[in-house]
């Protein structure tokens, strides 16, 4: 992955280039570390050869995995970065089509990029926190 600063204000905002057989998570997850984000969003477009969604289910408190051993164009990635026990915490979602119009989506786990993934991420001045919730197990954005 390479990336570029393209504004750098109160709000800082990156161009993120991933290419073939990158994955995206990790990807995702040391930029933000590198850069120690602890609030910013991002989207992105682009395709992946292979990814895995997840399903929360709320009974088992898990994910389901679900995994997509095809190309597919990435129709929308959408996510966020916070703190949780003080260090970056990415989030992501994404929906896909498939070849035959058909579209999947859900929480990213992972994403092998082929041939590239556009990511623009936008830094906030403020920090965000993440909580686990008793009720979920997750960890919830906490704005107290």
């Amino acid at each position: 992955m390479k990336s570029k600063l393209l504004h750098d204000g109160e709000e800082k905002t990156w161009a993120l280039i991933f290419k073939s057989g990158d994955e995206v998570m990790k990807g995702l997850d040391a930029f933000a570390r590198e850069n120690g984000l602890s609030a910013a969003h991002f989207t992105g477009i682009g395709a992946f050869h292979d990814l895995v969604l997840g399903y929360f289910n709320f009974e088992k408190k898990d994910y389901k995995k679900i995994p997509l051993v095809e190309q597919v164009e990435v129709l929308s990635l959408l996510g966020d970065v916070t703190l949780e026990r003080g260090s970056p915490k990415v989030h992501a979602h994404v929906v896909v089509g498939k070849a035959d119009g058909s579209a999947w989506g859900g929480h990213l786990i992972a994403g092998h990029v082929r041939p590239t993934l556009e990511v623009i991420l936008v830094e906030s001045p403020k920090h965000l926190r993440r909580r686990t919730d008793a009720e979920t197990g997750l960890a919830l954005i906490d704005l107290e």
